[in-house]
């Protein structure tokens, strides 16, 4: 029998190239843990319009005191599941990414829920986020318009956090309105922090044109006769403003 050794050495040099590959690529992508230490863990949480509640300190706390904090572990024994897992059981936190480095590090990425509004209101105290979701006061301070009034959960989710993210994201809006009060018909007035009157929005219909009509009035109307001129300013009603002036 003639025993072809160029096909076989052909064929056993492609195995060998093809094993060394998968163990290069292997040890690439998944570096020898074992005698590695975690020396450093950086936290990024997703920015937002309001600057939101959490700081990298708060995280690096909350894994500190369930034992999850890696800095000072062996890298093979940081489990990256258990600590998205418990960032993840926090209120503040929608989403949580966790990775390992070959530097020796741990990456953690944040999604933090977005606070539009604060609502005090009938005994409660809690903030309403982008998705009209409550998040009960915990403790933690964010600058934020405060609605007050007769306002129900079901309310404050389906009228209020429109209205909150629209506010949030206008910069004039953000740092002009102070306050949202909440009528028993329902209708909104508004407490801005410059001038000394009262805005009336009626129902919630509408609150961008609203909002543009007053912006409007604000820079040519009140520049010229004195924010204080008026009590109360109405942008309830299509294509007009109506204004009270102070006794």
């Amino acid at each position: 029998m003639h025993i072809n050794w160029k096909k076989i050495f052909t064929v056993s040099f492609g195995v060998i190239i093809g094993v060394y590959l998968l163990l290069a690529i292997t040890a690439f992508n998944h570096p020898i843990e074992r005698d590695m230490t975690c020396h450093d863990v950086q936290v990024t949480i997703e920015g937002n319009a309001t600057g939101g509640f959490l700081t990298p300190a708060d995280v690096c706390k909350m894994l500190t005191e369930q034992n999850l904090y890696p800095v000072g572990q062996h890298l093979s024994d940081v489990n990256l599941r258990a600590i998205e897992e418990r960032l993840e059981a926090q209120e503040l936190i929608e989403r949580v990414e966790a990775y390992k480095t070959q530097s020796g590090s741990v990456r953690i990425s944040i999604s933090e829920r977005v606070p539009v509004m604060r609502v005090m209101a009938n005994g409660q105290d809690y903030y309403v986020d982008r998705d009209g979701k409550a998040l009960m006061n915990t403790g933690y301070v964010c600058n934020l318009v405060v609605a007050t009034g007769s306002i129900s959960q079901g309310y404050a989710a389906r009228v209020l956090a429109p209205i909150g993210r629209i506010i949030m994201a206008d910069d004039f809006w953000r740092n002009q309105i102070e306050q949202i009060n909440v009528l028993p018909d329902s209708t909104i007035e508004m407490v801005p922090r410059v001038g000394e009157h009262i805005i009336y929005i009626g129902k919630p219909i509408g609150v961008t044109k609203k909002l543009e009509r007053l912006r409007k009035f604000y820079q040519y109307g009140l520049s010229q006769a004195g924010w204080n001129k008026y009590s109360r300013i109405s942008v309830e009603f299509n294509n007009q403003i109506v204004c009270k002036k102070k006794k």
